[in-house]
């Protein structure tokens, strides 16, 4: 069920709040089953079978919690008791998302034949996996208290506003929310308006973009893919997997707010970055802690003895950035790139600059923008033609009718998309006009006009595709 549907919008979501402030409010307890059981639902609506993977998840890693509060003061039994936890949490992760990608490329390399399995990827996997390995890592590390209560954990990990998409919620950030948060009409109040907010971004954004995107990647091989077309495309989908998923980063973490929640931002106007460092400080946010606290920091980080070691830490990091969003080459070459980068930024200091600004701001931009070309590209291969194609162009020239229309057509939302990938409603959120109470009335009347826009969209039957939840 995505968030950006009819029936969650119409149906789930004021039903759900509906009874968690009337039937279920004077229990805390009772407010968690609730909401912990209209999760479990909210899953099994798109993935009836693979429900039963995110229960075992929840009571496995409830266990591995229990037993690593008792033994934490005990470093062999700790260790193991991690270990064993790691290995079950990733193998979890390998046969689902990566076993036919590993079968398939040892077919290859050595040549046998064998019959490899069709194995379906459970929507959301990697989050909440990544969520269940932070509970008890983060138990371990005395930043939060082991639950008693299964419940509880299965409410943490498997919480819908961010179960299928994130943000990846980290355990010490919400371990005392789950029994002492205060709802109140302001939070209510503003994550409403937050989910409203990402809603019209996904919904008005996202979607109308990807239809560029979509049509300048599927000209890929064909004679009809001019160097203009290539570049539009190439800008439309920079657009659209921003908007996609910090849109729907938005609509989770208003949700949270709905229920008394408060979960970290995910994004921060990552398009505005002058550097690929300052880019990773503000784009997906959460996975890229999450790299830096549990697996970049334990291999030593960037205090180590040597170059040597400092460069393995952040290859390490970097390929399983890049692994992290799905079983192939591309992505681990997409991965790979920002290693690159980061480690020439680092050689060179080029992220403490501050002269030349444009410069470093448009660098950051082209490497960006070649990054998600890889990212959306099949394969390796297409990809290094669609990269050849936006410099050198094929038959079709440099500009053709195809790149002209879509231009005319979306040059709207192509304005729009740019214009709001820069702080400039940050901004004027904060001036003294926006205080007003004529601004307040505006503020409403906007949201309003942008979400009935988007209902009419979605009723149209428009094209709804989410990219994050591939991942």
């Amino acid at each position: 069920m995505l968030f950006s549907s009819l029936i969650f919008i119409s149906c789930f979501l004021p039903i759900v709040l509906l009874l968690y402030y009337t039937v279920f409010r004077f229990s805390r307890k009772l407010q968690n089953i609730f909401l912990l059981v209209v999760s479990l639902g909210f899953y099994a609506w798109g993935e009836p079978k693979f429900v039963f993977i995110l229960i075992t998840s929840v009571l496995v890693n409830w266990i591995f919690g229990l037993i690593i509060s008792k033994v934490r003061e005990d470093k062999p039994k700790s260790t193991i008791t991690i270990a064993i936890m790691l290995i079950f949490n990733i193998s979890i992760i390998f046969v689902f998302k990566y076993l036919m990608f590993t079968m398939e490329n040892i077919q290859n390399i050595t040549g046998l034949k064998f019959n490899i399995p069709e194995i379906i990827l459970p929507i959301g996997i990697s989050f909440f996996t990544f969520q269940a390995i932070s509970y008890v890592i983060d138990v371990y590390r005395e930043r939060g208290q082991a639950q008693k209560n299964p419940l509880n954990v299965g409410l943490y990990i498997a919480f819908f506003p961010q179960l299928v998409a994130g943000p990846i919620v980290r355990y010490e950030t919400v371990a005392d929310q789950i029994q002492n948060r205060k709802e109140n009409f302001d939070d209510i109040s503003a994550g409403i308006c937050r989910f409203l907010i990402g809603f019209s971004k996904k919904v008005l954004l996202a979607n109308n973009l990807a239809l560029v995107a979509d049509k300048a990647f599927k000209l890929l091989g064909t004679d009809d893919l001019s160097l203009a077309m290539a570049w539009l495309g190439a800008l439309c989908y920079t657009l659209q997997i921003y908007y996609d998923f910090s849109g729907y980063s938005d609509m989770a973490i208003g949700l949270g707010k709905m229920f008394g929640f408060h979960f970290d931002e995910n994004f921060n106007y990552p398009y505005i970055s002058k550097s690929a460092t300052e880019f990773w400080r503000r784009w997906h946010i959460s996975l890229g802690t999450w790299f830096r606290d549990y697996v970049y920091i334990p291999l030593g980080g960037n205090r180590v003895n040597s170059n040597k070691r400092l460069f393995f830490n952040m290859f390490v990091v970097w390929a399983l950035t890049g692994l992290w969003h799905g079983a192939n080459w591309t992505f681990i070459c997409w991965g790979l790139l920002y290693f690159v980068a980061l480690s020439i930024e680092k050689a060179v200091g080029l992220d403490k600059m501050q002269s030349h600004a444009m410069l470093r701001h448009l660098y950051t931009m082209l490497l960006v923008m070649f990054g998600w070309v890889i990212f959306r590209a099949e394969t390796i291969s297409d990809a290094l033609l669609y990269l050849k194609t936006m410099f050198i162009p094929g038959s079709s020239g440099l500009i053709d009718a195809e790149a002209l229309v879509c231009t005319k057509e979306y040059i709207v939302f192509l304005f729009c998309g740019v214009l709001f990938a820069r702080p400039f409603a940050k901004k004027l959120a904060k001036t003294k006009l926006a205080k007003t109470r004529m601004a307040q009335i505006l503020y409403v009347i906007v949201l309003t006009g942008l979400f009935l826009a988007s209902i009419s969209y979605l009723v149209k039957g428009a094209y709804n595709p989410f990219i994050y939840f591939n991942f």
